[in-house]
């Protein structure tokens, strides 16, 4: 039987991005499908921008108090009628064969939830590539959000996800964490037998934060994350999870070796990978611009990863804090 689908968008303002998201949604090879709009108690009115393709998609909107992403992605799933829940953030577009994909996919590889690649659109700004490359490189995250060769046991991320209704519903649905809601959710799916897969040709172009200070932001926050989920599922826990931590402290001590006894050999290392960097996204992106914003991107998510998961760390294992304690904004 051909598989049912349910876009779930949960959004909080961004009317701008809503419009391209529909926009992209509405010019689907495959029109059979349903879009849900959450709005989790925007400040600017989205109903507009919905009314503009109620006539091009089967669409539903609910307007509800602010809860964060997770909560209000469970209450659009609960008021979805068909089989499969495609969760996607509202900073992508997708290509017009995404729902095409999605459907021969879940038929030919069965599974239980499942994910796409993370890519950076040719109309995106030269920042926003170059935070797109920092997300996918295989010298920051091994290249886990953009190929299919660099996925063992596959995670998939809010921003393109895919899960079974029944089986997401099963498990509660995403958890009562604000920020590594997703993660959570894909290890939770692990725990109870569930399979999970990387479906390498429904990639989504993500535009995520437009400065470096939100995606700074936005990866510290991540950072924070980690070692919370690392005490949820201790099972999934990776000694690579340290890398930006164990870099970050790196460079510290390259500094002051430096500096105090005039040793430069360990910013050396640092000045390589640098090179390398630069030169991976030379070859990537085919833009010397973008390249060199690649450099800067690469090391404020490394540093502001490490120093967050540092941070969460101390206060988890040493000051013995629970993670509401310790975080409190990253749950609800």
């Amino acid at each position: 039987m051909n598989p049912t689908i349910s876009i779930i968008i949960a959004i909080f303002n961004r009317k701008d991005e809503l419009f391209e998201l529909l926009n992209s949604l509405s010019h689907q090879t495959d029109k059979n499908f349903e879009v849900i709009i959450v709005d989790d108690g925007s400040k600017i009115a989205l109903l507009p921008t919905v009314e503009l393709f109620q006539e091009q998609l089967d669409i539903q909107f609910f307007r509800k108090e602010n809860s964060g992403p997770g909560l209000s992605r469970n209450y659009g799933a609960k008021r979805a009628k068909n089989e499969w829940l495609i969760f996607v953030d509202s900073d992508v577009i997708v290509e017009t064969d995404y729902i095409e994909n999605i459907k021969k996919n879940i038929i030919e590889n069965p599974c239980d939830a499942f994910g796409g690649a993370d890519k950076a659109h040719r109309g995106f700004n030269l920042m926003q590539k170059a935070i797109s490359y920092s997300m996918t490189s295989v010298f920051t995250t091994g290249g886990i959000r953009g190929s299919k060769k660099a996925v063992t046991k596959f995670q998939p991320r809010s921003f393109n996800m895919g899960v079974n209704k029944e089986k997401f519903l099963s498990i509660g649905g995403f958890s009562e964490m604000r920020i590594g809601e997703d993660p959570d959710l894909s290890m939770t799916f692990w725990e109870n037998g569930y399979t999970t897969l990387f479906y390498d040709n429904i990639g989504v172009y993500h535009k995520r934060r437009t400065d470096f200070g939100k995606f700074s932001k936005q990866v510290y926050q991540f950072g924070c994350a980690r070692p919370i989920l690392n005490q949820r599922h201790p099972k999934y826990v990776k000694p690579t999870f340290w890398f930006p931590s164990l870099f970050l402290l790196g460079y510290l001590v390259g500094v002051i070796h430096y500096f105090v006894w005039e040793n430069g050999l360990i910013l050396a290392l640092y000045g390589l990978y640098t090179f390398l960097v630069f030169l991976h996204a030379l070859i990537v992106t085919k833009n010397i611009s973008i390249a060199g914003m690649a450099i800067i991107s690469t090391y404020i998510q490394m540093f502001s990863y490490g120093y967050g998961f540092l941070k969460s760390w101390f206060m988890l294992n040493i000051l013995k804090q629970t993670p509401q304690e310790a975080f409190p904004k990253h749950f609800h």
